[in-house]
C-alpha cells in the first residue's frame, strides 16, 4: 500500500514538472497528453502524437488535469454501486473531494479536425439527478471551441480511510444538522475542532474546507 502511494505521489510530481496531462492506468502504466474533458464517469485524452482514446473510471486509477488530480473512486448510486472520477481538494487524513463545474471553470468543447469528433457533457443536474451527458464518440461535425459546456453544482465528498465509504456532504440549507453530525463522525479525534464544529450553525463550502484541511494539519 505504501508502495503505491509513494508511486503515485511520484507520478504527479513527474507530470507536473512536465507541465502535462496524464492518466494512470495502473502502476508504471500511464498516458500523456491532453486531456480533452470529462464527464466524471469517462475521460479522453488526446495522445502526443494526436489520436484520441477514452477510459472509464472503473479501468483506470487517476488522471492530472490542469495540475489537478482526479481519482476514481466506488460509490453507491441508488443502491448500485459505480465507480466515478472525483478531484482531490484535500487529502491526509481525512480527504475531500468534489464533483461539477462552476461558472468561472467552463469545460470547452474540444477542437477536433478529423473525424470521428468527440463530444464531452456533463448535464445541469446535482450529483445523483441529471449528472452526466456521457463522452462520445462520432462522425457528426464538432461543436465550435468557443462553445462552453453547461456549469453543473459542484457537489462535495468526504472520506475518512478506515472509516466506511465516501460519503456525499449535504450543504444545502434545510441539512446542516446532517452535515454537523458527518463532520463529527468524520473530524473525530481534536477537541478543539470539535468545539468549533459544535458551535457552528451554518456551513459553507470555504468553512468546510478550511476544518478539514485544519483537521489533516493536526492530527498526526
Amino acid at each position: 500500500m505504501k508502495h503505491s502511494f509513494f508511486f503515485f505521489s511520484f507520478w504527479l510530481i513527474s507530470c507536473r514538472l512536465f507541465a502535462q496531462d496524464a492518466v494512470l492506468i495502473s502502476e508504471g502504466n500511464f498516458v500523456r497528453g491532453e486531456i480533452k474533458g470529462t464527464d466524471f464517469q469517462t475521460v479522453v485524452i488526446q495522445e502526443e502524437d494526436g489520436s484520441l482514446r477514452q477510459f472509464k473510471a472503473k479501468d483506470i486509477q487517476s488522471f492530472l488535469w490542469n495540475g489537478d488530480s482526479y481519482v476514481s473512486k466506488p460509490i453507491l448510486m441508488k443502491k448500485k454501486a459505480e465507480v466515478w472520477f472525483f478531484r482531490v481538494l484535500e487529502e491526509g487524513k481525512v480527504n475531500l473531494y468534489v464533483i461539477g463545474l462552476t461558472s468561472g471553470t467552463p469545460v470547452q468543447a474540444p477542437k477536433v479536425k478529423s473525424k470521428p469528433a468527440i463530444s464531452v457533457g456533463v448535464g445541469t443536474g446535482g450529483f445523483g439527478s441529471g449528472l452526466g451527458g456521457g463522452v462520445t464518440f462520432g462522425g457528426g461535425r464538432p461543436r465550435p471551441e468557443e462553445q462552453a459546456l453547461k456549469a453543473m453544482p459542484l457537489s462535495f465528498f468526504i472520506e475518512k480511510p478506515g472509516s466506511g465509504p465516501i460519503q456525499e456532504l449535504p450543504l444545502a440549507s434545510g441539512r446542516q444538522s446532517q452535515l454537523k453530525a458527518i463532520l463529527l463522525s468524520k473530524l473525530s479525534g481534536d477537541d478543539d475542532l470539535t468545539e468549533n464544529i459544535r458551535a457552528t450553525d451554518e456551513f459553507s463550502e470555504k468553512t468546510v474546507v478550511a476544518l478539514i484541511r485544519s483537521y489533516n494539519a493536526s492530527i498526526p
